[in-house]
């Protein structure tokens, strides 16, 4: 037993750039993209003993296809880091990354651990179509294949329908509770690409972001720096012919990875370097899943109470953009948060939604966000389908 929770500090972070569906980095292995994060982190401390590393967790909201072996042991291996390292595999889907960050900071917090690798991986366009075994042997019919990318597949017929309709209409649902037009979304979406490609063009990315091994991809492939508010009103309605969610106003499929080190003070000393910023509190909240994009707004109350911070008080806030009208969603129901400060360096719509990867992404981008600043506080959050949420707060 110990004492009191030991701090626990961010020392690092990076992440590949992101890449399109069927893009730049869709012939790169999901356990290969998570060994390249993590050799890289490690370069980027050469006086830690890799051997000191007491565990690595990663994020990944599929694992049926290549990353199936528990692909942060296979990152592990894969990374050239000793056998006696070892690695486990988080799923909570859209927040697996966040959920392996806040277990590695759980870890050394207790005392279990002292230095740690946390981050996520997904590679949606190598995520493989599925054929279920047949209820008995020598089906005389057609099998059905299911696709693994995104959403619902193989679902159980005891659960309610209401829960199992697709994100983009629970998106919907969100719009339409807060009355949220289709041109405040497309507003949005504009901001965020605007965001997103200034932040290249100023160097923000360039301590953040590590070339992925093998191929040649300078910055975050869905990046638009030309749309325009007409060309996103061109767009059709994506899932309701009356809707406005939209190809141009939600989240894309993405490829990607990141990894985060932490450690705790003795960690520290052995890593010899100054740390970005340090884990002050976490929380993760349930909601119906209909409106699983609101997911957010209990999870960034409960984690402000428990970090006793103040909204006001927050420099920055990554908040994950599934879709514009569920960041919009929870920005209305929290009046407190200041929208200036939320994703000031692009979000998920411009910069890409590779599942298990985007809450390490989020996390590591408060922590260099607080460290370009050189003090405050910051929150990283997001939502998570089948009505789930975390919320992370940073400190400096």
């Amino acid at each position: 037993m110990i004492e009191r929770p030991r701090d626990v500090y961010i020392v690092d972070a990076v992440r590949t750039p992101f890449g399109r569906y069927g893009g730049a980095l869709s012939g790169v292995r999901p356990d290969d993209l998570a060994a390249g994060v993590l050799r890289a982190l490690l370069d980027r401390s050469p006086d830690l003993d890799p051997a000191r590393i007491d565990d690595v967790l990663f994020g990944n909201a599929n694992g049926a296809g290549e990353e199936n072996r528990d692909v942060a042991r296979m990152a592990v291996l894969l990374a050239g880091l000793p056998v006696t390292v070892p690695g486990a595999a988080i799923n909570r889907l859209c927040g697996s990354g966040m959920e392996a960050v806040i277990q590695a900071a759980r870890a050394i917090a207790l005392g279990d651990a002292s230095v740690a690798v946390a981050g996520g991986v997904e590679s949606m366009s190598r995520a493989p179509w599925v054929l279920p075994k047949p209820e008995r042997a020598f089906p005389a019919k057609d099998q059905q294949l299911y696709s693994t990318t995104l959403g619902w597949r193989l679902i159980n017929p005891q659960m309610p329908q209401e829960w199992t309709i697709p994100l983009g209409e629970s998106a919907e649902l969100v719009g339409a509770k807060y009355g949220i037009t289709r041109e405040a979304q497309d507003a949005f979406a504009l901001a965020s690409h605007r965001n997103a490609a200034r932040a290249w063009s100023e160097g923000l990315y360039d301590g953040e972001v590590v070339p992925p091994s093998g191929v040649t991809l300078p910055r975050d492939e869905n990046i638009r720096d030309t749309t325009s508010l007409e060309a996103l009103a061109a767009l059709k309605p994506a899932f309701l012919a009356d809707g406005t969610i939209t190809a141009g106003n939600a989240s894309p499929l993405n490829d990607g990875a990141a990894a985060l080190l932490l450690a705790d003070e003795e960690g520290l000393a052995a890593i010899g370097r100054e740390p970005l910023a340090r884990v002050r509190a976490a929380a993760v909240t349930g909601i119906d899943p209909r409106y699983f994009g609101l997911g957010p707004v209990d999870a960034i109350r409960k984690v402000l109470t428990k970090a006793k911070v103040a909204p006001g008080d927050l420099r920055t806030v990554e908040l994950n953009e599934a879709y514009a009208a569920q960041v919009l969603g929870c920005l209305a129901a929290l009046p407190e948060i200041d929208p200036s400060v939320v994703n000031p360096r692009g979000g998920a719509i411009a910069i890409g939604h590779p599942l298990g990867a985007s809450g390490a992404r989020i996390t590591g981008a408060v922590a260099h966000q607080l460290a370009a600043a050189g003090t405050g506080r910051g929150l990283a959050a997001l939502c998570i389908g089948v009505g789930q949420a975390l919320a992370l707060v940073l400190e400096r």
